[in-house]
């Protein structure tokens, strides 16, 4: 992307980094030669790579040069070939270290395992809308926080309607998510109470077990005060990615534990 810029004019790289809210960082002394390719180290050199808002930034420069790489094929077509070409060497480089470009925006792919594991122990479910759910997962994490909130605690409420509902139990309009998940952990034996003394490791078997409700009653109240659903205040600051890949975390290792016994269980 640097090198690409290095045929722009310093406005138009000032432009692209400021429109991302990117700081030049003019006390840094780039090794580079050239204005054009300095002037870009400097921008690089203020973001602080292991941040996912930072990242963020920098993947939104790229999206709106890869925005006026299309433009320039359309419009110019004897320069189609070598646009197309750098559009593509920017995307594969950025595939390689897990981000997708959907056509709009970058999407990350390698840090979701946790949704691939849902994946398999959905597979001989028929419900679509699990599946969308996991999709909305994927695509929301780093993009919209607040939305991963939000599905996060449906997948949960989805996963346990559905195994209650293959068990014969047909789940209350107005139960919450505590309640599905106190009423899927009843039916499938998973409460502490099912757990013999004889067991070995009986004591932390149980008290793990206690938590799965306590992460139902967390993804709850995470989805009230910052998840889609309500309407929230105009001037409510919102949440960052982290604590979305902490939600969505959270929600995959219980309803995969829950999938997992449902299955490994005669019914």
């Amino acid at each position: 992307m640097r090198e690409h810029f290095v045929g722009t004019s310093l406005r138009v790289i000032g432009m692209a980094f400021d429109a991302a809210e990117i700081v030049c960082d003019t006390a840094y002394d780039s090794p580079e030669s050239g204005q054009r390719r300095s002037l870009v180290e400097r921008y690089y050199h203020s973001l602080n790579w292991t941040r996912s808002a930072d990242v963020r930034k920098f993947l939104a420069v790229v999206e709106g040069l890869v925005a006026e790489l299309d433009a320039l094929v359309k419009e110019s077509p004897g320069t189609a070939t070598s646009a197309e070409a750098e559009k593509s060497r920017m995307l594969s480089s950025l595939a390689r270290d897990g981000y997708a470009f959907d056509g709009v925006q970058f999407l990350v792919t390698a840090t979701h395992s946790h949704l691939d594991a849902i994946s398999v122990s959905t597979a001989a479910l028929d419900a679509p809308e699990l599946h969308r759910q996991l999709e909305r997962l994927r695509s929301s994490v780093e993009t919209d926080p607040a939305l991963t909130l939000g599905t996060a605690k449906e997948l949960v409420e989805t996963v346990c309607k559905t195994i209650l509902e293959e068990r014969g139990k047909h789940p209350a309009p107005d139960w919450d998510v505590g309640r599905l998940v106190k009423e899927t952990r009843e039916v499938l034996k998973l409460l502490p109470t099912d757990i013999p003394d004889a067991v070995k490791g009986a004591d932390a078997i149980r008290r793990l077990l206690s938590n799965l409700g306590a992460v139902a009653q967390g993804l709850g109240e995470l989805r009230n005060l910052y998840g889609t659903g309500h309407g929230k205040s105009g001037k409510r600051r919102g949440i960052e990615p982290r604590h979305a890949r902490l939600a969505s975390g959270a929600a995959a290792a219980l309803v995969t534990f829950l999938l997992d016994t449902h299955w490994e269980r005669d019914q």
